[in-house]
């Protein structure tokens, strides 16, 4: 048995054992907004939002470290991102991320991501003041990932990553850790062929605590004060399990059209299948777009079918300019945009430099 095969075998059989050993993968659409973490399954990047991930079997560098964290070992020697996502326009949540990753050795790379929601100050509100007048609270949602891939040959690329979970308020918090595993091979005459794998978001059940689930209170016939304390629900992770695949047009003058295609099966939430299109004017411009489908999404906002308020479309750009010929060096502008009913969609730009 080569190479490939080996490590394919050994990457079913984690899945195969996830599958069997945790229930949440029913994809019952039932049980939709019971998992927690849920911003686990935001893409917080540019590029790939662009066209709604279904470049997951092809993508490289740093934005893989959500996608397909084997693209990671695309990267060259080092790559740095910055990216703001304006997330449902209009309602003041703001998504800020920074990521980098770096090449170890000859065929492996290390990487780093954080990402941090922001939603504002929103007043505090009791039983006694029903109307605020108490100050205001901020909850804070931060994912810290970190990751290592491998190239085990022209056409095997792996990786993991380690994701550290944290989610809070002033006075009651929930930490959290899950991994993600990802491989694509790449095939063709011109290496112009891709699938990918990649399983997300296992980890334990995370649960909150802190000050904000106790009570306190008198009781009848008494003048001593006691704290009642609730008990807070376990809640499980968004679980995904992924698989894609793309095909590069390869044109004179170095352009490139890519058609490219990626289905999900979400524990928590509807299965959805995405095909998107990539072309690329010598690395300089890229224009892309994708449509990402689920069960219900043509219904009105106002359907029980409906589950989602993303319209399903996105599209995105990005301008890239070369540094350094020699080193390969650029630097880059993305910028994607995912309609959404009632909002004003999401936005994501970013700025990346590799060197």
């Amino acid at each position: 048995m080569n190479t490939f095969y080996k490590y394919i075998t050994a990457f079913i059989l984690v899945v195969l054992i996830s599958l069997t050993g945790n229930e949440s993968f029913a994809g019952n659409k039932d049980r939709s907004g019971q998992a927690g973490a849920s911003e686990l399954l935001i893409n917080p990047w540019a590029r790939s939002t662009g066209w709604g991930n279904a470049g997951m079997s092809r993508i490289k560098g740093l934005e893989a470290i959500w996608s397909n964290v084997g693209g990671t070992a695309f990267t060259h020697k080092t790559e740095m991102i910055f990216a703001h996502t304006t997330w449902l326009k209009g309602s003041d949540v703001n998504i800020f991320s920074f990521g980098l990753t770096q090449r170890v050795g000859e065929s492996g790379a290390m990487g780093l991501a954080v990402m941090s929601m922001n939603f504002g100050d929103i007043p505090i509100t009791t039983t006694e003041y029903p109307d605020g007048g108490l100050g205001n609270y901020s909850p804070n949602l931060l994912n810290i990932s970190m990751s290592y891939a491998k190239s085990f040959s022209n056409s095997i690329h792996a990786g993991f990553v380690l994701k550290i979970i944290s989610e809070s308020i002033s006075d009651m918090s929930a930490q959290g850790v899950a991994i993600d595993a990802g491989i694509q091979y790449v095939t063709g005459a011109r290496e112009n062929i891709h699938f990918g794998i990649a399983l997300k978001n296992i980890g334990p059940t995370m649960k909150f605590s802190g000050d904000g689930l106790s009570l306190k209170s008198f009781i009848p016939g008494q003048e001593t004060q006691f704290t009642l304390e609730q008990r807070p629900e376990a809640f499980e992770l968004p679980t995904q399990l992924s698989i894609a695949a793309s095909y590069d047009f390869l044109f004179e003058n170095d352009y490139r059209l890519t058609m490219a295609g990626n289905f999900t099966s979400n524990s928590f939430t509807k299965d959805q299948v995405t095909v998107g299109a990539e072309f690329s004017l010598k690395e300089y411009l890229l224009l892309r777009a994708g449509y990402t489908y689920e069960d219900g999404i043509w219904s009105n906002i106002d359907d029980a079918e409906r589950t989602n308020v993303t319209k399903g479309l996105s599209a995105g750009m990005s301008v890239q300019i070369p540094l350094n010929k020699e080193t390969g060096s650029t630097f880059s502008v993305d910028y994607s945009y995912r309609d959404t009913d009632h909002f004003s969609g999401n936005h994501t730009i970013g700025a990346r430099i590799s060197f």
